[in-house]
């Protein structure tokens, strides 16, 4: 199970931290990632964190967004800074553990206003 929170409504240029809490699963060994959706748009990827901890994001999210874990891996961080109207959308997480093990959350809102 993935439970994000974090969500929230928040002017441009500020911050928010998303978590995401994994549990009744071994996500160790997963690939874990934040996407997000805005109204009307398809869903965009945007950080990945490998099981070997290298990460990845999307040009829109570079130099602002930072994924990380709790040491135990049973949290997923999005710390999300210079925040844009654009980033607006249900960030949901994911967690990619092997061709029949895929996991997604329910996503929390965010909302930037100007």
């Amino acid at each position: 199970q993935l439970v994000e929170s974090g969500g929230g409504s928040v002017e441009a240029g500020g911050s928010l931290k998303l978590s995401c809490a994994a549990s009744g699963y071994d996500f160790r060994g997963c690939d874990m990632s934040w996407s997000r959706q805005a109204q009307g748009k398809e869903r965009e990827l945007v950080s990945t964190i490998s099981s070997d901890g290298t990460k990845k994001y999307a040009d829109s999210a570079k130099g602002r967004f930072t994924i990380s874990q709790d040491n135990a891996k049973e949290t997923l961080y999005l710390q999300m800074t210079s925040l844009k109207i654009e980033d607006t959308g249900v960030y949901v997480c994911a967690a990619d553990c092997g061709p029949q093990y895929k996991y997604w959350g329910q996503g929390t809102q965010v909302a930037v206003s100007s």
